[in-house]
């Protein structure tokens, strides 16, 4: 019987691979949803595994190039950071003083990206929103008001 991550290997048609497994399992395990490579390969490293940086980067390609991870690049920072693709849309903030990437929906947002579109006559199949800032706690007093919600995934916005 195929575990899980053979299982979404098989269905992207990519070999089951001993490499291929262990940057799988690293994403999964990761409490990091977004990860560089180097990362990756660091953690793989801290396992005693070995596999090679070069390896994990042609992974991970091979991994973006079948839709079992997502590749971002935030800001200026020409870092990609990759996230296993859950199918689920959301989007992205970024603090701009300690680089972590929060995860949020906001059903607004999304319906008034479709009213604009549709207004200019445009077919919209995608869209990526990275906002950028600093938390309320950062901008007060310096210090990160975030990392006490860090354990939720993804951010459910209300509307009014």
């Amino acid at each position: 019987m195929k575990s899980p991550k053979e299982t979404s290997l098989a269905k992207t048609g990519l070999r089951t691979t001993h490499p291929r497994l262990l940057i799988l399992e690293v994403l999964e395990k990761s409490r990091t949803r977004h990860m560089g490579a180097e990362e990756i390969y660091d953690s793989l490293r801290e396992s005693n595994e070995e596999v090679g940086l070069a390896t994990v980067y042609r992974v991970l390609t091979q991994f973006e190039q079948n839709g079992l991870v997502l590749k971002h690049r935030f800001g200026e920072d020409s870092k990609a950071y990759y996230e296993l693709n859950n199918e689920q849309h959301h989007d992205h903030m970024v603090c701009v003083e300690c680089g972590d990437v929060y995860e949020f929906v906001d059903d607004e947002i999304e319906r008034r990206q479709d009213v604009v579109a549709d207004s200019l006559g445009f077919v919209l199949h995608d869209h990526s929103l990275h906002l950028y800032g600093v938390c309320s706690g950062m901008e007060k007093n310096g210090e990160c008001s975030m990392k006490k919600r860090k354990s939720e995934t993804v951010y459910q916005v209300e509307s009014n």
